[in-house]
């Protein structure tokens, strides 16, 4: 039937003109039976799809597998969206507006024949671990400014050889006017380090010694494309654990990379769609179900799931197949701090956690970690936009004023509006540290100046403490421009909203750890009814409070005491029979119990984030963390399948709503006392919070449900969310190409800035910024 029909909107760039792409598009669909159109435009080939789900994602696994032979894709990033009732599938009239030079590409992954060329003997790139052509290598990491010359990237200081020259200039040759080109005789080169900066070997005999030290158990720090990567043998549990004590990095899961995919295979389910990730130009982590591979089990200690790449550069290729076995290959820098790009930096940045160093003299303009994706409902799921993502735009239905947003305080990113793109940094990360400021001072002054904007209006998050919210502040006031906070669960509504192209009105259901509301509470349980001026709170989850605040956080036994003390009074607290309370001494306790009774350092919250982390201390999971959401994964993990009932509860018929959780922890009280398993328990906790969704959606009577914020980068949640409001007649929209936690919130609050300037111009009261783009970005 039509109504189950889905869209997929699809965006490939590359070499994709004159090479018969239309018609093969236009074939493949006629064969599939899915209607819709392609067309050509100066920034790609855009395509929309449309058709029943088997179908659709067939066409998106056959379009980069069955490509044209002379088609080279860079980027295809892709959609899924309501159906537009297409009759037919057409082959539209090219669109020649728009500069070529509108879009920066992100980093590459080693086109097929430039690997050829590198483990081809004789060939004079052989083993040349910097070779790159037009199809591929390193873009956004190495452009200093527009236009993109070799000027103004930082291959500048390498002048190219007679042959490179030649290449360049060719027009015949796929290395034509390619930037970065170089080879042995004229470009970047490797050396080897150890801990004091000393060269031990040149080119590729650095290669082959930084190989030798990873097969001895040593810790070597890798400068890639976006910055340095700390790389450790994967099989070899006595250098993981050393590499997580020097890292300070205890319990949260390593990425690996792999040699290839067949090796992958041998320890993780790979579907189809998620191979196509990890074969993609953008080469990203994807989180893989494990086979209990032969790894260090303290590589993701309690997950079934590995985080997973494949080689992305030449200088990985190398290097993994000398090794031929999988390898940590994480951040270089410590937690919470930004990755390092500068070799001498590193040397003090990393002091202590790497043995060894190996290093290039090409420098890393700007850092750009690795992106992570997972696969949900069939569709990719984007938890960390950087590498291979980054700077691409989100496509908006309608053009926007320019904006730029600054994200909120974890997982922080920038965006910066251009008409109708949207266009989101790396990801920076969390802003708890000096090199974490600083990265994104940087970041927000690099973007709109690449871009070449004036932003007439900057967002940022409601909280007035965070170090992003206090930057735009200072920024608006020195230029002179419109400051525009915006409520965090309201951004990240609005975020999935003008992904997915959802038409207002729609009901939000925004879930996470917190987010600063106007009513001066702790947010993070949420149904937002999204209108087009604003938005109602038309349901929330009951109160609690955290007992120390932030210590509550990093310890979910804290919050457990919390949700105890709210259901039953001080006397709850009297359970010695269980975990959360067994867990602190009778003077912990005491002075606990002492801040929720007088109020006192113990803020209130709605938080669903939080319900997680009470729930995991409860079932006996879980009493403290060592990393953001660790007790919640673990209460996913946990859960055993086949369970279809739920834990009751209530919702309150106030103004707003309120969900009352109460009975469902009783019962998982008494569950606890009778022994039952935690994976049934967490099930049943899964299924009543679905259960409240769907509750709350038919109470409000929106069909439109958007689910959105960090507790639903939980597959199960999410998948049985979806599947539960299909089944009751609901529509419901979540997050594919922007992050469903802080990472994604940006887009959202450029779409409420850009919302407010239009109404404050027509009722004229906004004046234009007194500074040019120069002078705010000098």
């Amino acid at each position: 039937m039509r109504t189950h029909f889905e869209r997929a909107r699809a965006v490939v760039r590359g070499a994709v003109h004159g090479v018969g792409f239309r018609s093969f598009i236009y074939q493949l669909a006629k064969e599939l039976d899915l209607t819709g159109w392609v067309s050509n435009s100066a920034q790609g080939v855009f395509i929309e799809v449309e058709g029943a789900g088997a179908p659709l994602r067939q066409f998106l696994v056959r379009l980069e597998r069955e490509r044209p032979p002379q088609a080279i894709i860079q980027s295809l990033e892709f959609s899924f969206l309501d159906a537009a009732g297409h009759k037919d599938f057409t082959i539209r009239t090219s669109e020649e507006k728009g500069a070529k030079t509108a879009f920066i590409l992100p980093d590459i992954a080693t086109c097929p024949h430039c690997l050829v060329e590198i483990f081809q003997p004789g060939n004079r790139r052989h083993r040349y671990p910097f070779t790159n052509c037009t199809n591929c290598g390193p873009r956004f990491t190495l452009i200093e400014d527009l236009p993109y010359d070799r000027p103004n990237t930082s291959m500048k200081k390498f002048t190219m050889c007679l042959l490179c020259d030649g290449e360049y200039r060719n027009p015949a040759d796929r290395r034509y006017h390619a930037q970065p080109n170089a080879c042995p005789g004229c470009g970047p080169h490797l050396e080897m380090w150890d801990s004091s900066g000393n060269v031990l070997a040149l080119h590729d005999e650095a290669l082959h010694l930084a190989a030798k030290e990873i097969r001895n158990g040593k810790i070597v720090a890798l400068k890639g494309l976006g910055g340095f990567q700390l790389i450790a043998d994967a099989r070899n549990e006595s250098v993981v654990m050393r590499l997580r004590q020097r890292k300070r990095h205890s319990e949260k899961p390593f990425a690996l990379m792999y040699p290839s995919l067949e090796l992958a295979r041998e320890h993780c389910r790979i579907s189809e769609l998620e191979e196509r990730l990890l074969l993609s130009p953008e080469a990203p982590i994807v989180l893989l179900q494990s086979w209990s591979p032969p790894l260090a089990p303290s590589i993701a200690p309690g997950n079934p799931y590995l985080g997973v790449m494949l080689p992305s550069s030449p200088l990985h290729h190398l290097l993994l197949r000398e090794l031929g076995f999988p390898v940590v290959a994480t951040s270089g820098n410590l937690s919470d701090e930004p990755i390092c790009t500068d070799e001498r930096e590193a040397l003090d940045r990393l002091n202590g956690i790497a043995d060894f160093f190996l290093v290039h003299d090409r420098p890393v303009v700007r850092p750009v970690d690795d992106s992570v994706v997972r696969v949900v409902r069939g569709r990719e799921m984007m938890l960390r936009r950087a590498r291979g993502y980054a700077p691409l735009p989100v496509h908006l239905k309608a053009p926007l004023p320019c904006v730029l947003a600054v994200g909120a305080h974890l997982k922080n990113t920038v965006g910066l509006s251009v008409g109708h793109e949207a266009f989101i940094s790396q990801h920076i990360g969390d802003l708890e540290t000096s090199e974490a400021h600083a990265a994104f001072r940087a970041i927000a002054t690099d973007l709109p100046r690449l871009y070449e904007a004036t932003p007439k209006i900057i967002a940022c998050d409601l909280h007035p403490d965070y170090l992003s919210t206090k930057y735009a502040a200072h920024l608006a006031a020195h230029v002179k421009t419109p400051l525009h906070p915006v409520q965090h669960h309201w951004a990240h509504v609005l975020s999935c909203m003008a992904e997915n192209e959802v038409e207002f009105p729609a009901l939000g259901v925004v879930w996470d750890g917190t987010g600063y509301g106007p009513d001066g509470t702790i947010w993070g349980g949420e149904f937002l009814l999204a209108g087009e001026k604003s938005f109602e709170r038309v349901a929330h989850f009951r109160h609690f409070r955290l007992p120390g605040g932030e210590a509550a956080i990093r310890q979910p036994c804290r919050t457990a005491l919390g949700v105890l003390f709210e259901l039953g009074g001080a006397a709850a607290l009297d359970q010695k029979d269980l975990a959360p309370i067994r867990d602190f001494s009778g003077s912990d306790l005491a002075q606990i119990r002492q801040m929720l009774v007088n109020e006192l350092q113990a803020p209130v919250t709605s938080s669903v984030g939080r319900l997680f982390d009470a729930v995991a201390s409860i079932a006996g999971l879980r009493q403290r963390v060592s990393f953001e959401g660790q007790a919640a994964m673990e209460l996913e993990f946990a859960i055993q399948p086949c369970v279809c009932e739920a834990y009751s509860f209530e919702i309150k018929s106030t103004s707003p709503s309120v969900v009352d959780w109460r009975p469902m922890i009783e019962q998982i009280v008494e569950d606890v006392r009778c022994g039952l398993a935690p994976g049934v328990i967490s099930a049943k906790f899964h299924n009543a919070l679905v259960e409240i969704i769907v509750a709350v959606a038919r109470h409000v009577g929106q069909t439109r449900v958007v689910l959105t914020g960090g507790c639903f980068q939980n597959r199960y949640l999410t998948e049985r969310s979806v599947q539960r409001l299909l089944e009751a007649g609901f529509r419901p929209y979540w997050h594919q190409r922007v992050p469903t936690n802080d990472g994604g919130i940006v887009l959202g609050q450029i779409v409420d800035a850009a919302r407010n300037l239009s109404r404050a111009k027509a009722a004229d009261r906004i004046e234009s910024p007194k500074k040019t783009q120069e002078e705010i970005f000098a």
